[in-house]
C-alpha cells in the first residue's frame, strides 16, 4: 500500500522557525558583543545543520551556529608542488592567537550569559533549552584552506572550510557553507522538491526508530541529507509518493560506493572518518525505509 500523501505532505512541513530564529539571534549577540575578550579579532558567525539548512522537522529542537576565527587559519598544502609549498612557507608566519585561546575565550562570553546552562561537549559547546530559547550547540572552529595552487598572497586558491579538534583530539574538518550552498542548489535543481523530501526522509527516520526498523543514532540528519543528494533531481516530482518511491528504488539499484556529501569533498561513506557515514548504517537505513513503506 505504502505511505499515504497526506501522511508524506505532513512530514515534508518544516519545524520550528520562529523560536529557532529568535534563538540564533539571540546566541549571536552575545557571541558578536562589543565585550567579548575577542572582539577585535577577525571571526564569523553563522548557522549550519538541519536548521539553518531549511530541513529541520518538528523532532529536530536544536539550533547548530558556528563561530569561525578568521585571523587564525590551518591549511592542507599537500597537494600544491614542491615549490608552491616552498613559497607559501616562506609567505606565512605564526599566528598569536590560537584556536584553543579562542574558545577559552568564547566558553567565558557564552558562560558570563547563560551560566549553568553552559557545557562544554567533545564538539561544541552546548546551551541549554530555557524559556523560549532553543537547546543550541556552539563550534568553535577557525577557518581552514585546502589548497590547489599558491603562487604567492595575491594568487592563491583553495576550498575554505573550518577545522577543530574534539575534546578527545580528534581532528575536524568539514565544509558547513559548501555543503548549505549545494543543498540549496540541488533544491533549485529539483524544482524545490528537494528539502521537504529531506524533512520526510528524516521523519520516516524517526518512524522507523520507534518501529524497531532501525536502531536510533545511525543516521544523522546530515548523513541523510547528503544520501538524498545523490539522488538524482530527475527522481523528485508529481507527488511525494512519487518521489519517495523513485528515490528509494533508485538507492536500491545505484553503486553507493561512488557516492558524495553533500559538500562533495568526501565520500559519504568511510569505515573510519570522523565526518562520514558508515556504510552499514546506510544499508541498514535504505533497507529500513523500504521496509516502512512496504508494511505501512
Amino acid at each position: 500500500m505504502g505511505i499515504p500523501e497526506t501522511q508524506l505532505e505532513t512530514w515534508s512541513h518544516q519545524g520550528s522557525v520562529t523560536q529557532s530564529s529568535q534563538t540564533y539571534q539571540s546566541v549571536k549577540a552575545v557571541l558578536e558583543s562589543k565585550n567579548a575578550s575577542y572582539s577585535t579579532r577577525n571571526f564569523e558567525v553563522f548557522l549550519q545543520g538541519s536548521y539553518g539548512n531549511d530541513t529541520n522537522i518538528y523532532a529536530e529542537s536544536d539550533v547548530d551556529i558556528v563561530i569561525r576565527l578568521e585571523s587564525t587559519y590551518y591549511e592542507d598544502i599537500s597537494n600544491l608542488s614542491s615549490s608552491e609549498q616552498s613559497l607559501y612557507k616562506s609567505s606565512s608566519s605564526p599566528a598569536s592567537y590560537s584556536l584553543s585561546d579562542f574558545k577559552n575565550d568564547v566558553v567565558s562570553v557564552l558562560t558570563q550569559a547563560y551560566g549553568a546552562d553552559v557545557k562544554v561537549g567533545d564538539k561544541a559547546i552546548q546551551i541549554n533549552a530555557r524559556g523560549n530559547r532553543r537547546k543550541t550547540d556552539v563550534v568553535v572552529c577557525a577557518q581552514y584552506r585546502n589548497y590547489h595552487s599558491f603562487s604567492g598572497i595575491y594568487n592563491q586558491n583553495y576550498t575554505e572550510g573550518i577545522v577543530f579538534w574534539t575534546l578527545k583530539g580528534v581532528h575536524i574538518v568539514n565544509y558547513p557553507k559548501i555543503h548549505s550552498k549545494n543543498l540549496t542548489q540541488k533544491h533549485q535543481q529539483a524544482g524545490t522538491w528537494f528539502k521537504p523530501m529531506a524533512r520526510i526522509l528524516k521523519n520516516m527516520r524517526s518512524k522507523m526508530v520507534a518501529d524497531g526498523l532501525i536502531a536510533a543514532g545511525i543516521a544523522p540528519s546530515y548523513y541523510i541529507e547528503g544520501l538524498l543528494y545523490n539522488v538524482p533531481s530527475t527522481e523528485f516530482g508529481k507527488s511525494y509518493e512519487d518521489s519517495v518511491v523513485n528515490s528509494i528504488n533508485w538507492l536500491l539499484k545505484a553503486d553507493k560506493s561512488k557516492f558524495l556529501c553533500a559538500n562533495e569533498q568526501y565520500y559519504l561513506c568511510h569505515p573510519s572518518s570522523p565526518v562520514t557515514w558508515r556504510t552499514e548504517n546506510m544499508n541498514a537505513f535504505i533497507e529500513g525505509a523500504t521496509q516502512l513503506w512496504k508494511k505501512w
